[in-house]
């Protein structure tokens, strides 16, 4: 379960047995949450994190997103 990040008390990661389409886990204290990068930047599911903290994961993985994307073929040869 590589992390990519942890900001403002976030964890952004990932499962090493993943599938398309392209996404983070988020999770905090409060919860956790599923967040597809491509095509777009899309909440699939949160469960427990707070809107205001919901907002940042989403504004941290819009200025992260080309780095998440890179790591996530890396990790899983694509």
């Amino acid at each position: 379960m590589p992390t990519l990040f942890i900001i403002f008390g976030l964890r952004f990661f990932f499962y090493s047995d993943e599938h398309l389409p392209i996404h983070i886990h988020v999770e905090n204290s409060d919860g956790k949450a599923k967040i597809n990068i491509e095509p777009i930047i899309e909440v699939v599911n949160n469960n427990g994190i707070k809107p205001k903290d919901m907002k940042k994961a989403v504004g941290i993985i819009e200025l992260y997103r080309d780095e998440i994307i890179n790591k996530w073929r890396e990790y899983h040869g694509e």
